[in-house]
C-alpha cells in the first residue's frame, strides 16, 4: 500500500552539511514506505559553497585554501551542474513526490510542475517571475526564475528509483530543489563562484549584477518565518501534477 503521508520540515538556521542529511533522511522515509511526499525548507547559517561531486570540480587543498581566505566554506552534492554558493540571505526548498503509478517520467514536465509552484510564492508577494536560462549567472539552467531578467531562483532536479522491487515495481520519486536568493549582496555572492571556477579552470564568466535578491523588489521584507509560511502555502496550494508528452 502506497503511504498517503505528507511532512514539512522548516530550518530558518542549519548547516550545509545537515541540511544535506535531512534531505537524505526524507529520501529514506519515503523509500520505506512512510511518506509519499515531503517540503524541506532551510536557511544555511554560514557561507558555503556548494559543489556538484564528481571530477569536474575537485576538491584540491588550495582551492579550499583560497576559499578559506574568503570566509567560505565547501561542501558537495549530487545534484546541480556548477558551484551554488550558500549563506544567511538565501532559502532552500528540497520538494519529493512520488511520480504517478504507470506514468513516464518527463524532465520537461516536472520542471515546469516545479517552477509554477516557486512562481505562485513569488505571485503572493505581488511580483511576476518569468521561466527561463539566465546568461552570465552561476549554475545557469533553463528553469531558472527571473524578476525582469535577472535570476533570483535557480532549480535543480534528480530522478530516483526507489523500492526493493525490481524495475516496475520500483516507485519513481522526484527531487526538486531551488535555491532563492532572498537578502544577499549579489557581488559576494559570485566571488566564491568565479574563485572556483577559475581554480578548477572552467572559463564561463559569472556576472553579479544578472542576479537579483528578493529584497531588491519590496519595500520591507518579510521574516524568514513568514517567508517559510509562503512557501509552505504555495506548496499546500499547487495544482494537481498532470502527466503528458513533453
Amino acid at each position: 500500500m502506497m503511504a498517503t503521508q505528507k511532512t514539512i520540515l522548516r530550518y530558518p538556521s542549519l548547516s550545509v552539511a545537515s541540511a544535506f542529511e535531512k534531505e537524505q533522511a526524507l529520501i529514506h522515509r519515503v523509500e520505506q514506505g512512510e511518506l509519499n511526499e515531503a517540503l524541506l525548507l532551510w536557511q544555511p547559517d554560514a557561507q558555503t559553497l556548494v559543489l556538484p561531486a564528481g571530477q569536474k570540480w575537485p576538491q584540491t587543498p588550495e582551492l579550499r585554501l583560497a576559499l578559506s581566505a574568503l570566509g567560505w566554506q565547501i561542501q558537495s552534492r549530487r545534484t546541480g551542474g556548477a558551484p551554488v554558493p550558500q549563506l544567511p540571505g538565501v532559502i532552500n526548498v528540497s520538494y519529493l513526490t512520488v511520480w504517478p503509478n504507470n506514468t513516464p517520467y518527463h524532465i520537461q514536465t516536472a520542471y515546469k510542475y516545479f517552477c509554477t509552484i516557486l512562481q505562485s510564492f513569488f505571485h503572493q508577494l505581488g511580483i511576476t517571475t518569468t521561466v527561463g536560462d539566465t546568461p552570465g549567472s552561476y549554475c545557469d539552467g533553463d528553469y531558472n526564475l527571473n524578476i525582469a531578467g535577472k535570476k533570483v531562483v535557480g532549480t535543480a532536479q534528480r530522478i530516483l528509483h526507489l523500492g526493493t522491487g525490481a524495475g516496475s515495481a520500483k516507485q519513481t520519486v522526484m527531487l526538486a530543489q531551488a535555491c532563492l536568493l532572498i537578502d544577499a549582496d549579489c557581488q559576494h555572492i559570485v566571488a566564491p563562484v568565479s574563485l572556483c571556477n577559475q581554480l578548477c579552470g572552467h572559463p564561463d564568466r559569472i556576472e553579479a549584477e544578472v542576479h537579483t535578491p528578493l529584497s531588491a523588489h519590496l519595500d520591507e521584507l518579510p521574516t524568514t518565518e513568514q517567508l517559510f509560511q509562503l512557501l509552505t502555502q504555495a506548496f499546500i496550494a499547487r495544482p494537481p501534477l498532470v502527466v503528458g508528452k513533453a
